[in-house]
């Protein structure tokens, strides 16, 4: 890992298709998406190259932050590539970085990797790993 990009890996316990659905449809989103403790109330997904998506992230005390981005490659069930904006205080996409997903059967399920890059520092790349790491935790669960 560099100070620009990050990789997170996890083995979930159900096959790629299972898994990819979750980052696609954006119901199965909303139960999982977000660091812990955070609720996704809103929630869109143009599901096609080109198409966008974004998402609201609720903090437990009320503060909400919206992200979103565009498709670049969609594969089912192997692999997404999307760019991921914060929105800024007018509601803008700010600075962008490239998040590529793989979703490979393994014993017990699917091995998903998350390679994000390029970040404009170290500072905010590990607040992403703290925020994938937290994310992940709650798509696991979903599972067990």
């Amino acid at each position: 890992m560099s100070d620009t990009e990050l990789r997170v890996e996890r083995l979930i316990a159900a096959p790629p298709e299972r898994v990819f659905a979750h980052w696609t449809d954006p119901a199965l989103l909303a139960t999982w998406f977000g660091p812990e403790g955070f609720d996704i109330p809103e929630r869109s997904i143009d599901l096609r190259v080109g198409g966008t998506w974004h998402a609201v992230m609720a903090h437990p005390e009320g503060r909400r932050m919206g992200v979103g981005g565009a498709y670049r490659v969609i594969d089912l069930p192997r692999r997404l590539v999307f760019t991921w904006a914060w929105d800024d205080e007018k509601g803008q996409p700010g600075f962008e970085t490239e998040v590529t997903v793989t979703f490979a059967p393994s014993a017990g399920g699917t091995q998903l990797v998350i390679v994000q890059k390029v970040f404009e520092n170290a500072e905010s790349r590990d607040q992403h790993v703290w925020g994938w790491n937290g994310t992940l935790n709650k798509l696991e669960r979903l599972f067990v």
